[in-house]
């Protein structure tokens, strides 16, 4: 009978210790592949159903900051981009903590959180120009025709790439000279 407990007791102990139980322990699963879960902390970006109303809640509140002189608002999807106007004659460092302002003030608003802000008196004037395109019916024509501004500011001529324009060809006129 002894034998017959003891065998009775290692069979137990075999099976508890073969069994399946989730451990926290455990070595990742291949099917994992190496990747790691996490938990979203931060908010995600509020959806803007009315672009109208996001862009002109974005320049008033802009326009609410000291320095700010003017504001334009351009909504894309999910993502608004404000241009800022300040006095032409302000040194740049009071430019750029005008510019941090805004962005502090949009960090507590829902819709502004993720905007994108410039101080950039052409781009403000182009995000201008874009708004306006935009109101009369034309937003992609309007959006392409800036960028293609914007990209042409900002790639440099090259001489080399230069191509002299060939004067339109003349003929001679021809003389009847009989020698």
């Amino acid at each position: 009978m002894f034998k017959w407990l003891i065998s009775m007791i290692i069979i137990a102990i075999v099976a508890t210790g073969c069994s399946s139980v989730a451990r926290n322990e455990t070595s990742p699963s291949p099917q994992n592949n190496g990747r790691v879960r996490t938990q979203q902390t931060e908010p995600r970006k509020k959806e803007i159903k009315d672009s109208k109303q996001v862009a002109a809640h974005l320049e008033q509140l802009a326009k609410g900051i000291d320095g700010v002189t003017n504001a334009h608002c351009v909504v894309f999807g999910n993502t608004a981009i404000v241009g800022i106007d300040v006095d032409a004659k302000m040194e740049r460092s009071r430019v750029g903590t005008i510019k941090y302002s805004v962005a502090e003030a949009f960090r507590k608003d829902p819709y502004g959180v993720d905007a994108l802000v410039t101080a950039d008196l052409d781009l403000s004037e182009r995000i201008n120009e874009i708004g306006a395109d935009i109101r009369r019916g034309r937003p992609i024509a309007g959006f392409a025709e800036e960028m293609a501004d914007i990209i042409g500011r900002i790639i440099p001529q090259m001489p080399r790439d230069v191509l002299p324009q060939e004067p339109e060809k003349q003929e001679a006129p021809k003389m009847n000279k009989k020698l």
